[in-house]
């Protein structure tokens, strides 16, 4: 299985039917998003599925801003909450360079942590963060998480 970056919205034709159906997010195209997505290009490998395939959307952290209070415990004292984009935003529309922005901005004035920078916390989040929160948050997590556990 592989598990990437969208690194940019997945158009709709990418994610045919309703994203609250597993049955369609099952026919879901992320390699149809990876290969026309301008910088991408990729070709499906042969023998693969689009099963195989899955996108964080836009980008891993779009995942740590549906667990706040998981970004607030490891940040600590100093995190500002409130530079993070609204809680009514889907986090998969929020663009990747807003949410770099906006972690970096909500974690520079913590006291036991330094500024929030893409590789230095960001898989300690990952695996700090609640997969419930970001299954809720984000239909490509859930539609992850549910193709995993019927492979498992």
């Amino acid at each position: 299985m592989l598990l990437v970056d969208s690194e940019a919205p997945v158009s709709d034709a990418g994610q045919p039917g309703d994203a609250n159906e597993a049955s369609d997010r099952a026919k879901w195209l992320p390699w149809q998003h990876l290969q026309q997505r301008k910088g991408d290009g990729w070709q499906k490998p042969a023998g693969s599925e689009d099963l195989h395939c899955h996108l964080m959307v836009q980008c891993m952290e779009s995942w740590l801003l549906a667990d706040r209070q998981a970004l607030k415990v490891f940040f600590g004292q100093g995190f500002q909450e409130n530079q993070l984009p609204a809680l009514g935003n889907p986090v998969e529309r929020v663009a990747k360079e807003r949410v770099y922005d906006a972690l970096a901005k909500a974690s520079r004035d913590c006291k036991s942590k330094s500024q929030y920078g893409k590789g230095e916390y960001s898989f300690k989040l990952l695996g700090l963060i609640d997969p419930g929160k970001v299954s809720e948050a984000s239909p490509w997590a859930k539609r992850f998480f549910e193709i995993l556990e019927l492979r498992m």
